[in-house]
This record gives structure tokens, C-alpha cells and sequence, in this order.
């Protein structure tokens, strides 16, 4: 049972994104992974995958090597330098590189999915 109300796959706020109103955007979890722009990757590797958000994924990116991580596969995987883990890098993209829609700071939407994730017991 959840116990916090997610907002999206990714722990982007969606009553805080400007697409909301401007696209009329339902957000990912209430259009099963297909926001305003279409097919979202994030929400369909975390669909996919059978998890609510990405913060109950072993794979999301940590705070080991943020800066040096680079595209393994076409997946979007990749092996941190400092500590070997895999983590996404699709995630990894949105909430640490993406210059339209990236975090500021840096990595918000990572913490809060880990946080929601610690929330609800996972």
C-alpha cells in the first residue's frame, strides 16, 4: 500500500512542471508512461520493469561518479567509474544532464524517488 502520492515514474513534481497546464499533460503515471510529448523512456523501463516509480529500481543512479558516467548500451545503462555500479542511464540523462529538462539542482528528482522509496518501505 502506498503511502505517499506519487507524481510521477521519475520524481519529477508534476504540479510544479510548467507543461502541466501549457500541453494540458496528464503526467506519466495517469496516461500509462505517454505525458504530453508521447512515450515517455523513463515511465516505460519503469513499467516495464513492474515498478511504481524508479526509486524501487536497483539501478537508479547514486551520488558515486554522477559526473562520470557514459552511455554503455542502448538500454541507456551504464557503469559508474568510481564504484562499478549499474545504474540508468536514461534517469541518469532527465535528472543530471538535460539541459531543457533537468534538475536544478542536479539530481532532485533521483533523491526524491529514493526518498519516496524509503517512505513507502522500499
Amino acid at each position: 500500500m502506498q503511502k505517499v502520492k506519487i507524481q510521477s515514474r521519475c520524481g519529477l513534481l508534476c504540479d510544479e512542471c510548467g507543461f502541466r497546464d501549457e500541453y494540458n499533460c496528464g503526467g506519466c503515471v495517469e496516461t500509462d508512461g505517454h505525458p504530453f510529448h508521447g512515450e515517455c523512456p523513463v515511465a516505460k523501463c519503469c513499467q516495464d520493469r513492474g515498478y511504481i516509480h524508479c526509486g524501487e529500481c536497483p539501478d537508479i543512479p547514486g551520488p558515486c561518479g554522477v559526473s562520470e558516467c557514459e552511455k554503455k548500451d542502448a538500454n541507456g545503462f551504464t557503469p559508474c567509474k568510481g564504484c562499478g555500479k549499474t545504474t540508468c542511464g536514461k534517469l541518469h540523462a532527465y535528472s543530471y544532464t538535460d539541459p531543457n529538462h533537468g534538475d536544478n539542482p542536479p539530481g532532485a528528482r533521483v533523491e526524491r524517488c529514493k526518498k519516496w522509496a524509503k517512505e513507502n518501505g522500499k
